[in-house]
Order: C-alpha cells, then sequence, then structure tokens
C-alpha cells in the first residue's frame, strides 16, 4: 500500500517531512513536544493537549499497539483518559505497524485513522525537538503531497508579523477548555457521605478514578458553572488545556469559594494549580517549551523530599506574584519553576503536576489521600 507524502510545516518556515500512517486531511496546531518512553493511548486520549500537535520524542511508537476503548457503567474509559482523541495530529520518528501486548486489540494507526487524526512518521524527531527547545512552542501546518512545499524549508523573515498573528488567532486566543469540559453536571459514586465539586476544565478520568476509589461522590460540572450555591464537602480543580487567562469565569467563581465564611478543602491539578494562583491574586505565564513527560523531578518546599512527576503543561504559576498568605509547595527541580501552591493555614492545595499519572509515575498519588483527609 502506498503511503502518502505529508509534511509538518513550522510558522518559522521550518519544514519536515514524512510519511503518513493516520488519517488523510491536512490540519493545524501548536506544535509540542513529549519525552515519555510510553503511554501514547493516555496521552492522546488527555484533554490538555486539545489543539496540539504531538511530537512523541522516543524513536519507536506503536510496537504495543492500542488497548480496547471501551467505557466502565458510570462512563469513564477503561483504558483511556477521556472519550477520544484529543490532539490534533501525531508526529513520529519511525512507527511500528506490527504490535504485540496482551491487551492490544487494535494498531495505533487503525485507531487514527477511526478518529480522524492525521499522524506522520519518518520525521526525525531530535532535531524538531531541539527548534523546539531552542526557540519555544510554535504554530504548524500538516500538509500533504508536500512536493509543492519542498522548496519552503527557509524562513522568510518578512513575513514574520504574519506568522506571529497566525499563531495568536490560531492557539492562544481560543478557549479550549470550553471545548473539552463537560457541558451539564454528571454524578459518580452517587450517595457517598462525602461529596467533591470537581471543576471540570478537562479532566482526566483517572482523577475521578482516584477520587471515587477514595469513597466520595463526585459532582462534575462544567468550567464555568457557578457551584458555591450547592451542598459540597471539599472542591476538586481538574487539568485542561491552553491559556488560563481565557478562565475568566472559572477564575471569578472559585475566588468566590476562598472568601466563603465557610472554609472547606481545595485541592487542583495542573490548570487547576494555574487557576488557584489567579484566583488567589496571583499571575501564570507562558513557559518557553513547557513540561510534558514523565520524568519531571519536583521538590516539596520546607523539606529535602524529591518526586519524579509526570507533566503536561505549558504554562505555570509566577510564585512571586502570590499574596503572602500563599506559599509555594512544590518547586521543578530542572528549571525552578512553580509545581504548587498551597494556603499557610486554610486547607487549600495545589500541583501542577499529575499525582494520577496515567501513565507515569505515581510516588505523589498520597496527595488524593491527603485532600479527602481534609473533608
Amino acid at each position: 500500500m502506498k503511503q502518502s507524502k505529508v509534511t509538518l510545516q513550522l510558522d518559522n518556515g521550518q519544514c519536515f517531512h514524512g510519511t503518513s500512517f493516520g488519517y488523510e486531511a491536512p490540519t493545524e496546531g501548536e506544535v509540542v513536544f513529549n519525552t515519555a518512553m510510553s503511554g501514547y493511548p493516555e496521552s492522546l486520549t488527555d484533554p490538555s493537549y486539545a489543539g496540539q500537535i504531538l511530537v512523541l520524542t522516543y524513536p519507536l511508537i506503536g510496537n504495543y499497539g492500542v488497548p480496547d476503548f471501551t467505557f466502565e457503567p458510570d462512563g469513564l474509559a477503561t483504558n483511556m483518559e477521556s472519550d477520544k482523541i484529543h490532539v490534533k495530529a501525531l508526529v513520529v520518528s519511525s512507527y511500528s505497524g506490527e504490535y504485540s501486548h496482551w491487551n492490544a486489540k487494535e494498531s495505533l494507526a487503525d485507531w487514527l485513522k477511526r478518529e480522524h487524526i492525521p499522524a506522520i512518521t519518518g520525521v526525525d524527531t531530535r532535531e524538531l525537538t531541539k527548534i523546539l527547545r531552542e526557540h519555544g512552542v510554535m504554530m504548524g501546518k500538516i500538509i500533504f503531497d508536500d512536493d509543492n512545499y519542498k522548496n519552503q524549508d527557509t524562513t522568510d523573515e518578512s513575513d514574520d508579523t504574519s506568522r506571529k498573528e497566525y499563531h495568536k488567532s490560531s492557539y492562544e486566543s481560543v478557549n479550549w477548555v470550553n471545548q473539552v469540559s463537560c457541558q451539564q453536571p454528571i454524578y459518580y459514586n452517587k450517595g457517598a457521605d462525602k461529596k467533591i465539586v470537581l471543576l471540570d476544565c478537562g479532566v482526566k478520568h483517572n482523577i475521578i478514578r482516584n477520587l471515587i476509589k477514595r469513597g466520595v461522590e463526585v459532582m462534575r460540572v462544567p468550567w464555568d458553572y457557578d457551584f458555591n450555591d450547592l451542598q459540597f464537602d471539599g472542591l476538586f480543580l481538574s487539568n485542561g488545556p491552553g491559556d488560563p487567562n481565557t478562565c475568566d469565569a472559572a477564575v471569578q467563581n472559585i475566588r468566590k469559594f476562598l472568601n466563603s465564611q465557610r472554609v472547606r478543602p481545595l485541592m487542583g491539578i495542573c490548570m487547576g494549580n494555574q487557576l488557584l494562583a489567579k484566583a488567589a491574586g496571583g499571575e501564570v505565564y507562558k513557559l518557553p517549551y513547557g513540561h510534558r513527560s514523565h520524568n519531571q523531578p519536583v521538590r516539596m518546599e520546607g523539606s529535602t523530599r524529591c518526586f519524579i512527576t509526570s507533566q503536561n503543561h505549558g504554562y505555570a504559576v509566577d510564585p512571586n506574584t502570590l499574596p503572602s498568605e500563599w506559599k509555594p509547595y512544590f518547586t521543578n527541580m530542572n528549571d525552578g519553576s512553580n509545581e504548587g501552591i498551597r494556603h499557610i493555614s486554610k486547607p487549600w492545595f495545589s500541583a501542577q503536576f499529575h499525582p494520577e499519572a496515567a501513565s507515569g509515575p505515581t510516588d505523589t498519588e498520597f496527595l488524593f489521600d491527603d485532600f479527602i483527609s481534609l473533608l
């Protein structure tokens, strides 16, 4: 079977040529890289990748196939992190069409085609990653029949302004959280003694699994839902894609919760860390190329405890902008960026990394136990 030629064209004019092994249709998105060695089914279904073209740096992808895409009675995916693939496209160095794993049901290529997701193999992902590390994340286009573009491998500096506008209009100005959040409240483990409101900014299913297995009821509400008049025992802020600055409605509702006379526990993860910081009065900024991997080392502030964490985010909290009653909880040992915040006296804390992993290390899953113990 003939493989179609396909090109990833970055918005600085550089092109990477390869062949297609997914759905054949042009697309565009913010190009980001992930250095994890495994876990592509979970990464592809992570809503935090909405609007992005995912580059996997591990050289061989597809060799263990894809598990069956089934759902539990409560509506959670059995093996995935949501109900569909969220990336705009996938870029790999070498795709393995032959797969072997005890729970594999189909190839990665068949899954991508069924969900209409383009994919490229044969790309020098090491060189592509070096470019993204040097210049930061940038927009990219997936173009088929790349013969028409083979002479566009150099940057036209005169077109720099239009490319910046293309970048801004195509990703940063979009409220991706609104596109992946649930549309109405969803209940899990209904009837349990303690009730958690989960603000869904693009929640991974393993976060919900970790909550319900600890015996609490979870009420999952849309990102802009005003939950403050509900009866609940704790608030959980989920992960999500894109720019937290597009989520002002969520920030206002969280701020109302923080200013309430009734103090109830709160925990946030990833986007939840950023929204909590903004509600508290802090600021966030965009990282040059983000943290997307399974091996990010973080240290708990005020201790020598270090953990290896799974991460997927492009923005970070500026701890210097936090009010005096808020302190950094964790710090990234690679670049010194913030990895969580906590209130000095109230039961409110967050983590920029993923304690639930899926995939990745579960060294910090104890944070769920800490949250539940505060209810």
